[in-house]
């Protein structure tokens, strides 16, 4: 029986155009600001309440697509915090990340070792209340990008029956593709940032900052012999605490502002923080953030909606949010954007300490 094949460059050119896709979009970026300190900015290693501090997070997306085309992220962090000098701190840290989308397995992988100084501009002296610090943090890692040869097909393997003009694939043959595998080569990856961040009395706090992610601009392509040039991503974030009443409630809005390549996005929303001195520092949350999205020839608006709700005990708090769509992708995935889930623990500081940090 006759059949049409489709020419060999147009296999290759597929793959090739889905790789450049994902390794030119943004870098995976979790909606819960507070609970990616490292993700958002590397001078906020070890700016906590205590002197460990230990994260895990976990993002789905576009599960509704089909359970193998949704993307994954999963983060584990550790960082702490040691006092030098008078008054000032050091932060030293840890995070691994690793992201999965679409049905051929794509995948990215990093990790990262990030430190910071936190430098003691004002405060705590004689007699005052108010603490303010500068802290400047760097990190340095490796990572890989790769998808399963095996998960894709190539035209060598798509055959149309002239007859009947259905297409069929037949995996078993060879792709006469001139590659093979599941990774690239490992890159080295270098980011930096500066953050202002001060204690302005009982419940009231407030923080600003800026990274720039990818200093190096490292190639990333997981083809040999394949240039895709990893953009610098820029981030600029910010946030605080206000109290709300004569009670123990609190607003702590937020944002992030993120530039990579072509694509900008704004995160911007808040949560309420309901807590009662009785409750030995058990404390809720509520809030909502929205998320402006820019792609250059594009156009603009709102990508999607967030809510989020959070537990706060003594040492753990959890996190708990969902993503709705409102973008190009809403009539495919019916809004339904996919869950985000963050457990972190802190440990608090053998050594005197008076200062606290902002509560992100």
């Amino acid at each position: 029986m006759a059949t049409y094949r489709i020419p060999p460059r147009y296999g290759l050119f597929l793959v090739i155009c889905l790789l450049w896709t994902a390794g030119r979009a943004q870098d995976a970026l979790f909606k819960q600001l507070g609970a990616t300190p490292l993700l958002t900015n590397p001078a906020l290693t070890g700016v906590m309440d205590g002197q460990l501090r230990l994260q895990l997070n976990y993002q789905e997306l576009y599960t509704r697509l089909t359970t193998d085309e949704a993307y994954r992220s999963v983060a584990a962090a550790v960082d702490i915090r040691r006092p030098v000098n008078r008054g000032n701190f050091a932060g030293f840290g840890l995070l691994i990340q690793h992201d999965q989308a679409g049905s051929s397995d794509y995948v990215r992988s990093q990790g990262l070792l990030s430190a910071s100084y936190q430098q003691q501009l004002a405060g705590y002296g004689r007699g005052k209340r108010n603490a303010h610090y500068l802290s400047g943090g760097a990190q340095l890692g490796v990572g890989q990008r790769g998808f399963d040869l095996n998960k894709v097909w190539f035209s060598e393997q798509y055959f149309v029956d002239p007859a009947s003009r259905q297409a069929y694939l037949d995996r078993s043959l060879p792709s006469k593709e001139a590659f093979s595998g599941m990774s690239g080569d490992v890159y080295v990856d270098m980011n930096a940032g500066l953050a202002w961040f001060a204690s302005l009395g009982d419940r009231r706090s407030a923080y600003f900052g800026g990274a720039t992610y990818h200093l190096n601009e490292p190639n990333v392509s997981p083809l040999p012999e394949s240039q895709d040039v990893l953009y610098r991503r820029y981030v600029i974030h910010g946030g605080g605490e206000i109290p709300l009443g004569a009670h123990f409630s609190t607003f702590l809005p937020s944002f992030r502002w993120s530039s990579q390549g072509p694509s900008q996005t704004l995160l911007l929303g808040g949560s309420l923080r309901y807590t009662q001195r009785e409750w030995r520092e058990i404390a809720l949350r509520l809030g909502s953030y929205g998320q402006l999205a820019a792609q250059e020839g594009s156009g603009s608006g709102l990508s999607s909606l967030i809510v989020l709700a959070a537990l706060e005990m003594e040492r753990v708090q959890i996190g708990v949010s969902y993503d709705l769509r409102t973008g190009d992708l809403n009539p495919v995935t019916n809004s339904r954007g996919g869950f985000e889930i963050s457990i972190a623990y802190r440990q608090e500081a053998a050594y005197p300490s008076r200062v606290r940090c902002p509560t992100f």
